[in-house]
């Protein structure tokens, strides 16, 4: 059982990796549930676009897409993630590029751990959960160095 961090056409970012496995696990086990197998794919937005429309049969960018393989309280599954959109996304929204990367990650967990985000009032159940889990690290500390 681990978590994996894999990239597709990007560089992986300068995850302290043993302190990002360890904060997804807690947030993990704060809804009750372990990791067992996840790998992150992280990619840019031609490869998610191709997953988007081969997989889901949607025809546009995202910042993430989870797949779920989650069997009973152990969490697995396949989370990619596009640094293009997640770039744009922190431009727009006026966030730190790092940041806002973290809270793409952990929105993964979430969606595994069951929490969705496009029903009615689901969207700000979800911005809590990852309010919630930013708020259990000190983001800069999750990264090699302190550049971008």
């Amino acid at each position: 059982m681990a978590i994996n961090y894999c990239s597709d056409g990007v560089r992986i970012p300068p995850f302290r990796r043993r302190e990002l496995t360890a904060w997804i696990r807690r947030v993990a086990a704060a809804y009750g549930k372990e990791c067992g197998d996840i790998s992150y794919i992280f990619c840019n937005d031609e490869k998610i676009l191709e997953v988007n429309r081969e997989y889901l049969r949607h025809d546009y960018y995202t910042d993430i897409i989870t797949f779920d393989y989650t069997d009973g309280n152990t969490l697995s599954g396949d989370i990619f993630i596009s640094l293009d959109t997640v770039e744009s996304n922190a431009s727009s929204l006026s966030q730190p590029y790092r940041s806002e990367l973290l809270r793409v990650v952990i929105h993964g967990i979430l969606h595994l751990c069951g929490i969705n985000d496009k029903g009615a009032g689901e969207r700000a159940v979800m911005e809590r959960a990852e309010n919630d889990a930013l708020a259990l690290v000190n983001t800069e500390q999750l990264y090699k160095n302190s550049k971008k």
